[in-house]
């Protein structure tokens, strides 16, 4: 897999090199594709974080307001719900919860399915917020996407999702 193209290079190609130079016996392959995807991550989390704050989020807070919205009608779960799709400590939830709250956008209510429990409802200002980001985030997606046509992009979609069915998640 160590063949690369002959395409312009960038900052994973130096580094490799790098390594070629000073320890040629290591097979590289796997430096190559995540390395990129490591520095892809960063470079759109970055973005995502300055398309979500003219809405007044950042994108963690973004996260658990489209957890919600994707949810459906009527757009609540419990904080443990919420923890475990999101990946985040109960400690961590209760910071976001706390602030999308005092912003209007969600309200803890008693779960009227469990006594002990609470539910996380989107309000309707929430729920206006959330419709209004979502499109600004995927316009820049398709926007870097834009450098694939459209047989690219779904053959990547398809090999990352391949790839990442044989990584376990951790939490």
């Amino acid at each position: 897999m160590n063949a690369r193209s002959p395409q312009r290079k960038d900052a994973v190609d130096a580094i490799i090199d790098q390594w070629a130079a000073v320890r040629p016996d290591l097979d590289t392959a796997a430096m190559e594709v995540f390395g990129r995807i490591h520095r892809l991550s960063r470079a759109m989390s970055d973005r995502a974080e300055k398309a979500y704050a003219p809405y007044g989020v950042s994108r963690g807070e973004f996260d658990v307001l489209a957890t919600l919205r994707r949810a459906g009608e009527p757009y609540a779960l419990s904080p443990r719900q919420l923890s475990a799709t999101l990946m985040l400590t109960t400690g961590g939830m209760t910071g976001r919860l706390d602030k999308l709250e005092r912003a209007g956008l969600l309200r803890r209510s008693p779960d009227p399915h469990d006594r002990r429990g609470l539910q996380v409802t989107l309000t309707e200002k929430g729920l206006n917020l959330i419709d209004e980001a979502v499109g600004a985030g995927l316009a820049l997606q398709t926007e870097a996407l834009s450098v694939l046509n459209d047989e690219q992009a779904g053959q990547l979609a398809d090999l990352l999702r391949e790839l990442l069915s044989g990584v376990p998640e951790s939490r």
